[in-house]
């Protein structure tokens, strides 16, 4: 990232707005600032960025561009910060200026934090760390996200405290538009209302979990009921700690059995909802067809299972949890499009169409998973085919010791000697010499290598050279294989350990890559895919007549 370029002065009239993180400034602050502006002018330069035709947007320095588009107008010569950056970055250093002043709202923090939050993937560490804050810190903050748009407002506008925020965000949006203008007019206090949160209950209406247990249970109300004069009605549990306990485990076990269908499932907690966005290929959102193809087999897309209290437990299928990334898919494919044709008349949208832009605009469960167009190269694939080809590299050089000393010389020649770890080695030379190597005494261990037999030696050189081909980085393994021309389809034939590694949907493609599809057949190959992942694993490694040998997957190979 390039350093800052002074420049003098631009006109007000060639600066455009660009997204402020805050909503609420101060009257009376606002009235110093303009007086001090009108007085004097702006000493302290705003921060912009240039964009098209000539014209820069601004970054950082809203109240003061304010102050001086009101008191001086559009000719007013504005000291300014240039600095080169796309949208997208200059958005997130818009997000850190403003939320590191002292007199942001917490609820303008929690907006721009949770925001962060999804810039850095879900890494709450992270953005931590960029805002300067600790993890409990921002965590205090994106706990806010959950209260309503009113209660926020109410807070950026000082007719609320933080305490108040902080207890109402543990109520349904709607329970909090309804408590928040009693709260103001009354003038209730924090203390006031934190004792009409203590006696509200859970509802066991709305538990998600198993209510088998909660019948016969003492903190049930409907047991309270029967057993005093007063109580807070029937339907309602009064222990907080179990009810949210059972709750999380339901949750946890909603996450899992998603995870069949997708390559990342995750819990969607107060102050996530900037780390996914739904993933639709048409609308003004849309990212393409062939981009959405892509998409299903990214790490980041997936599914989501809803720890809110106004969706607890609604899964969101079809979830992108890269937002910048989304971003600049959906500008690349708006970039690529012609403008076109001016129309005489509105022509209505196509129904798929329709349907995307709903489905960007709401944030509703995804009826079906889209299929995989690939197998993904999630992490776990990738572990399985380095050690794939570690494994039939190191069986092919273990059977010809010419090789072996080949490469054990061409492997210390080009500086990976490091790679041999002294352990396999040592085990050899013990079981061999039927004594230890003597660690960090040259002369003894050289005497003792001395006296090894020709033919040992070529077990030892041998050893050195598995040993290397098991410690050499991914880079360097790579090469020594297609210098190899290691052939993968003697050592490799589909099996379970790979297929627990991938989703359904990758599965289909596997299925129709080796051939398995075709050899099922369409009727039973549906009937097959609509059980459970176990069944279909089963299923699929024991396909009658057909011969899984000589066959490798596109993502196995090097």
């Amino acid at each position: 990232m390039q350093e800052l370029i002074q420049q003098p002065t631009l006109p007000l009239s060639r600066i455009k707005l660009g997204r402020n993180p805050r909503t609420y400034f101060d009257d009376a602050e606002m009235q110093e600032m303009r007086a001090s502006v009108r007085a004097r002018g702006v000493d302290t330069p705003i921060l912009v960025r240039p964009i098209d035709d000539g014209f820069y947007e601004l970054i950082a320095g809203g109240r003061r561009y304010k102050a001086a588009m009101e008191e001086r107008g559009e000719s007013y010569e504005m000291p300014v910060a240039v600095k080169y950056v796309d949208e997208f970055e200059a958005e997130e250093m818009a997000l850190i200026e403003n939320i590191q002043r002292s007199d942001m709202s917490p609820g303008e923090e929690a907006v721009d934090a949770a925001k962060l939050v999804g810039r850095c993937q879900g890494d709450r560490e992270e953005a931590a760390r960029r805002l300067g804050w600790s993890v409990q810190t921002l965590d205090s903050r994106l706990a806010l996200m959950n209260c309503s748009a009113s209660v926020l407002e109410a807070l950026n506008t000082r007719s609320i405290k933080l305490g108040h925020a902080e207890l109402f965000a543990a109520f349904t949006k709607e329970q909090q538009d309804k408590l928040l203008p009693v709260v103001v007019k009354e003038g209730h206090s924090v203390a006031d209302l934190k004792k009409v949160l203590e006696r509200a209950a859970c509802s066991l209406s709305a538990a998600i979990f198993d209510k088998v247990d909660c019948a016969g249970c003492p903190h049930n109300s409907a047991a309270q009921a029967e057993m005093f004069g007063e109580s807070i009605g029937t339907g309602s549990c009064t222990n907080r700690a179990c009810y949210s306990e059972k709750t999380e485990k339901q949750l946890e076990a909603t996450a899992a059995g998603l995870r069949d269908e997708y390559q990342t499932v995750r819990v969607v907690r107060p102050g996530d909802n900037h780390t996914r966005i739904q993933l639709v290929a048409d609308g003004p959102k849309g990212v393409g067809v062939e981009q959405a193809k892509a998409c299903y087999a990214c790490q980041n897309f997936g599914a989501a299972v809803s720890g809110l209290p106004d969706s607890l437990g609604n899964v969101y299928k079809g979830q992108c949890f890269d937002t910048v990334c989304n971003m600049k898919k959906v500008a690349a494919r708006i970039k690529s499009e012609k403008p076109s044709a001016p129309a005489t008349a509105k022509a209505a949208p196509a129904a798929g169409a329709s349907k995307a832009v709903n489905a960007a605009k709401g944030d509703k469960p995804a009826a079906a998973a889209p299929e995989a167009t690939t197998v993904s190269e999630s992490d776990r694939v990738k572990a399985y085919r380095v050690a794939l080809w570690r494994k039939a590299l190191r069986r092919e050089v273990s059977t010809d010791v010419a090789l072996a000393r080949q490469y054990l010389i061409a492997i210390v020649a080009t500086g990976q000697a490091r790679c041999i770890d002294g352990g396999p080695v040592t085990t050899v030379w013990e079981r061999l010499i039927d004594d230890k190597p003597a660690v960090g005494d040259f002369g003894k261990a050289a005497s003792a290598a001395s006296q090894v037999q020709s033919d040992q030696q070529v077990k030892l050189v041998v050893a050195m050279t598995l040993s290397a081909i098991q410690g050499v980085d991914v880079t360097y393994l790579t090469q020594m294989c297609r210098h190899h021309k290691l052939d993968l389809t003697k050592h490799w034939k589909l099996d379970k350990e790979f297929l627990e590694l991938i989703t359904k949907s990758e599965m289909k493609v596997v299925a129709d890559e080796l051939g398995l599809r075709a050899a099922m057949g369409a009727d039973h190959f549906k009937k097959v895919f609509a059980k459970s992942k176990a069944e279909v694993i089963e299923a699929m490694l024991t396909v009658e007549g057909f011969d899984y040998v000589g066959k490798v997957l596109k993502v196995l190979k090097f």
